[in-house]
């Protein structure tokens, strides 16, 4: 096929190589370049730099709907658009462009988690498996017609870093697989159950600050959801620290939630709201993420201290 492919993140970069490896790739498009660190030096969202060292054309508007970039869409006449996280909701106008339609991978099992972070939820709600789904777009928000579904099963210890590369090399294999049903004319739609989706808001830095009054196991699953962004956090003795592993420890004493119970030689132990939480890997403002045992090395913790009073 004929493919244009759009999205920005590192996510959709196997999906594009797949299509490369496999179908002509005539245009890719993308956010705008941004500037980035310190420094302030312009880089390339990962997408683009796929493209570039296959030189592929690369079309960067600043907004999709902008009449100049359809009508190049038009001129490519593509047989398949292909969209991975591109970041812009696209007009009808676009979506009607491509012969066999527009193909969205989207991270979850859709109608559950529409929306910006499904791969973040998935973890933070506590679901034991989430995937891949390809479908047709239409004007809604991921509410098109499903096409093709792969499951991943979450690991007890899954974060939101490790779930999103399982899913985006689920999502190039899918993508294939439903390119290859779309041209024999073999390809199922299926539309989705309204009533069974729910909205996977984008996260913000606010939402990882803990809230000891909650049970251990919605912490512990905040923790690993906010992992590696935006991160899960509180504040000991006056300074920031992020807490990035814990486990979830079976506690019935009645101490302030956020107050320490216990010190041992690789754990701090945290009273919540229901049972305590055992700190495993922490980062205090200005340091390095270290293991607890490491952390505790030269420091006294004592018991008592209430985090993020």
């Amino acid at each position: 096929m004929r493919a244009i492919f759009m999205g920005t993140p590192e996510f959709a970069v196997p999906t594009l190589q797949a299509l490369i490896d496999h179908h002509e790739v005539i245009g890719v498009v993308t956010q705008p370049d941004k500037q980035r660190g310190r420094g302030k030096k312009v880089q390339f969202p990962p997408v683009k730099e796929k493209a570039v060292e296959y030189n592929i054309p690369v079309y960067q508007p600043v907004r999709a709907k902008e009449e100049a970039f359809i009508e190049t869409l038009r001129q490519l006449n593509p047989d398949v658009i292909v969209v991975v996280a591109y970041g812009q909701i696209l007009p009808e106008s676009i979506l009607n462009i491509p012969k066999y339609g527009c193909i969205n991978v989207h991270g979850s099992l859709l109608p559950k988690y529409r929306g910006a972070a499904p791969i973040q939820w998935a973890v933070l709600d506590g679901e034991e498996k989430t995937g891949i789904t390809t479908m047709f777009m239409e004007k809604g928000l991921d509410t098109g017609d499903m096409l093709d579904k792969v499951e991943v099963v979450l690991d007890p210890k899954e974060t939101a870093g490790t779930l999103h590369d399982k899913l985006m090399e689920a999502g190039a294999d899918l993508l294939l697989e439903t390119l290859k049903k779309l041209e024999a004319g073999t390809a199922v739609r299926t539309k989705q159950d309204d009533s069974k989706s729910c909205y996977a808001k984008m996260l913000s830095k606010e939402m990882g600050k803990i809230d000891f009054t909650k049970s251990a196991n919605e912490i512990e699953r905040l923790i690993r959801g906010m992992n590696p962004w935006p991160s899960a956090y509180t504040s000991m003795s006056g300074k920031t620290m992020k807490i990035w592993d814990a486990d979830v420890v079976e506690y019935q004493g009645n101490e302030k939630p956020g107050t320490i119970v216990d010190v041992t030689k690789d754990s701090i132990l945290v009273a919540t709201g229901e049972n305590a939480l055992a700190l495993k890997e922490i980062q205090l403002a200005g340091k390095k993420r270290m293991q607890v045992q490491a952390f505790l090395l030269g420091r006294s913790v004592e018991k008592g201290i209430v985090l993020g009073d």
